[in-house]
């Protein structure tokens, strides 16, 4: 049994509970957020760590990352480029894509037989259409990817952008592995 079968059979640590709630809301714009963190929760900024270590390690978080709202830091043109890469050759090209410094997400998806032919997603994000424009074609050229057929989708309009939710708030149980804890309330 690995590390993340145990943690199902554990009931939270409910220091664990109290930091998870405290993170998934984003991390405070801090110097030093773990340490901000650790006070708020009376222990030391080297506990916060050993402990988001573990929760990721268990897999009870999946990942700390940061959310990016892209439009409040003027980037107001996102496009979406989408990618029919031959299957063979789509891990390798999302590799070279996600290096990128203009692509800031790629992944993979399965394609849709009949109804849509892409397999592989990037977006680029800039202060205009133009300008994202002029990074995909600069991508292509460098990339040497011209022979990809591709199209861009730009967006229309901006949701909610946030982190992940691990504690529900109406009742405070954690999220583990997409069921919720057993004698939880």
């Amino acid at each position: 049994m690995d590390l993340r079968e145990l943690s199902l059979l554990v009931e939270p640590d409910p220091l664990d509970l109290d930091l998870v709630q405290a993170i998934q809301g984003g991390l405070p714009l801090v110097e030093q957020p773990y340490a901000q963190i650790a006070g708020d929760l009376n222990i030391t900024e080297a506990e916060v760590i050993r402990r988001l270590e573990r929760l990721l390690e268990t897999g009870d978080i999946r990942r700390l990352g940061v959310v990016v709202r892209h439009r409040e830091l003027g980037y107001r043109a996102n496009a979406m480029v989408v990618w029919d890469v031959p299957d063979d050759r789509v891990s390798e090209i999302g590799r070279l894509l996600g290096r990128q410094s203009c692509v800031t997400l790629c992944y993979r998806r399965p394609r849709r037989p009949g109804r849509w032919p892409y397999n592989l997603f990037c977006m680029i994000h800039g202060r205009s259409r133009e300008g994202v424009l002029r990074n995909l074609e600069r991508l292509i050229a460098e990339c040497n990817l011209g022979w990809i057929s591709h199209d861009v989708l730009f967006s229309l309009r901006q949701f909610k952008q946030r982190g992940a939710k691990y504690i529900s708030e109406r009742d405070g149980v954690l999220d583990r592995a997409g069921q919720l804890s057993a004698g939880l309330s």
